[in-house]
């Protein structure tokens, strides 16, 4: 008898991983195996009962409930199996009894509370009247404000439309079960404590039930949904979860990883990651074990352990069909260890990986910083001065040659080399003049001047620019400024003279000049300065008077670069 029982626990593990791959006709099978070899044992009948259910076939998993009950007439899943299967077939009336009764043995049987509540929502549903539905009681949205279950819910705009809607809609509810938070409401207004306190701060603060839990989270969220068969019986509600029972192993193992989880919350990250361990040892196919493990790593900033860790994670994940949300966040782990080594190529790569498993907000942004720190990286490991000098000398040569493409070919791989070298954009600057490519050059000449403000070359370049495009006051601008560093430079000096000339040699082609400047048209415009205008014409000497103010100073100084006044 014995190796009959050590055979049907083996034909039992192999039919609960059977089932957790989608292959319940042979988790049937295997199952049906290690009952021929322990015909009384209530747990494997359990088990099949969970299989036919997922076949939709609910009149055999009706039965092997009620085996259940037979062999183990105390034991609280048995009475959740029998009820499941009957809401499947539609007697609620009957499930509804099998639940209560369940509940009378076991009341704090939390399975079944749940199952006899939503039993009695599906009832609600069905009849549609206000007194089977509580929804629709006018005080209700009061009643949950007030429970301490429901008072952090009801803080919810989108959870409280949902409930406004269930009101005026009693036959939506069936659709609406899947929302635990509906359920919680529903046991409020039916008089149920349906919900144990641990369980409330987990919907209290886990309200998005797609996020999987990170070490030191009690509840971890529901696997994915799978297609539901067929109701017999006329019910439309949602398939309740059909778990299969853990192997006294994976029971140990979820003991193990709480108190990892605890330990973890605590930053007692060695015995931690004994705990972890342990539970690893105990179930080789859950990978959220090996995950926490990774996170512990990632916490101790032991970065390449938790990378070599996370890949065994997924590993163990692929082969096992785990959620991909589980998945992705392993990746996600990786690319944040990859960031924290400074390795940003991989980490943008594992943060890609991890949007292809599941895309979230978080990882987008975790990418997108990602991507500006490689190329900032990239850009700065480029930078070598002793490269960007070869590269300036060969623009210098093309320079002097009149080849000024690729003149400036030359200077910008320089300037890629060494961004902050300001002689290299005042090269580049005169290529631009000489190819008649003003805004360019400018723009290389102001670089020049930001990285170097004493430069003279860059505010003559600057002037010679300006004064190419007949914009005479910018130019003398510039020159003056090249005068007041070096008083003894002869291209600035020549430049601003050659400027004054060419203001004072077509009055009228000066006049349509500087009207056209907006700078000029701001100053004419302003009533001040027209009468201080006045004043000059028939009292020279107040002009001494109005320039001890800066600002009328700088204006007056303008109209005298334009050349629309002149000082005698």
């Amino acid at each position: 008898m014995g190796d009959n029982a050590a055979k049907a626990t083996q034909f039992k593990e192999l039919g609960n991983s059977c089932l957790q791959a989608g292959k319940t006709q042979e988790a049937i099978s295997n199952y049906t195996k290690a009952i021929d070899l322990d015909p009384e044992n209530h747990v494997l009948y359990s088990n099949r009962s969970a299989a036919h259910a997922k076949m939709a076939q609910y009149h055999e998993a009706l039965n092997d409930a009620e085996k259940v009950l037979l062999y183990n007439s105390d034991w609280p899943k048995g009475y959740s199996r029998k009820g499941a299967a009957l809401v499947y077939l539609g007697r609620l009336s009957e499930a509804t009894a099998t639940y209560e009764k369940g509940l009378s043995l076991n009341p704090d049987n939390q399975q079944l509370k749940d199952g006899l509540a939503e039993c009695r929502a599906k009832m609600a549903q069905e009849s549609g009247g206000p007194a089977m539905n509580p929804f629709q009681d006018p005080n209700f949205l009061e009643r949950l404000n007030q429970d301490p279950r429901t008072k952090e819910l009801m803080k919810d705009p989108q959870f409280v439309k949902t409930l406004e809607e269930l009101s005026s809609n009693p036959r939506d509810l069936g659709a609406k079960l899947g929302d635990k938070r509906v359920l919680t409401a529903l046991s409020v207004l039916l008089g149920m404590d349906f919900t144990p306190a641990e369980q409330k701060n987990y919907f209290k603060t886990n309200s998005d039930r797609s996020r999987v839990p990170t070490p030191g989270s009690k509840y971890s969220p529901p696997p994915p949904k799978e297609a539901t068969a067929p109701k017999k019986g006329g019910t439309s509600s949602k398939e309740e979860k059909m778990d299969v029972d853990n192997s006294p192993e994976q029971t140990e193992a979820m003991k193990e990883k709480e108190a990892g989880n605890a330990a973890y919350k605590k930053k007692d990250f060695d015995a931690a990651l004994i705990h972890y361990d342990k539970a690893i040892a105990l179930d080789t196919t859950d990978m959220t074990f090996i995950s926490n493990k990774a996170a512990v790593y990632f916490e101790m900033q032991k970065f390449q352990d938790c990378i070599s860790t996370c890949e065994k994670a997924v590993e163990v994940g692929r082969e096992n069909r785990a959620d991909f949300k589980l998945i992705a966040k392993a990746f996600t782990r990786i690319g944040n260890a990859h960031k924290a080594l400074k390795d940003y190529a991989k980490a943008k790569q594992f943060f890609e990986k991890s949007l292809s498993e599941h895309r979230t907000p978080e990882t987008k942004e975790l990418l997108s910083k990602v991507e500006k720190l490689l190329k900032e990286h990239e850009r700065l490991a480029y930078i070598d001065s002793a490269k960007a000098e070869e590269e300036k000398e060969k623009g210098n040569e093309f320079f002097r040659k009149g080849v000024y493409p690729t003149a400036i070919r030359h200077y910008s791989e320089a300037i890629r080399r060494n961004p902050d070298d300001a002689k290299i954009y005042s090269n580049r600057a005169a290529c631009y003049t000489k190819l008649a490519e003003f805004s360019l050059g400018l723009k290389d000449c102001d670089q020049c001047i930001r990285l170097e403000p004493n430069f003279v070359k860059g505010y003559v370049r600057k002037g010679k620019i300006h004064q190419g495009l007949k914009q005479f006051s910018k130019a003398q601008d510039a020159y003056q400024k090249a005068i007041d560093i070096d008083a003894n430079c002869q291209d600035a000096l020549d430049g601003f003279r050659e400027c004054m000339m060419a203001v004072n040699k077509d009055p009228e082609e000066v006049r349509k000049r500087a009207m056209a400047d907006p700078e000029v048209q701001q100053i004419l415009k302003d009533p001040a300065m027209r009468l201080i205008l006045e004043q000059m014409q028939t009292d020279p000497r107040a002009l001494q008077d109005h320039l001890k103010n800066p600002d009328i100073a700088t204006k007056i100084q303008k109209l005298l670069q334009s050349g629309l006044i002149s000082i005698r």
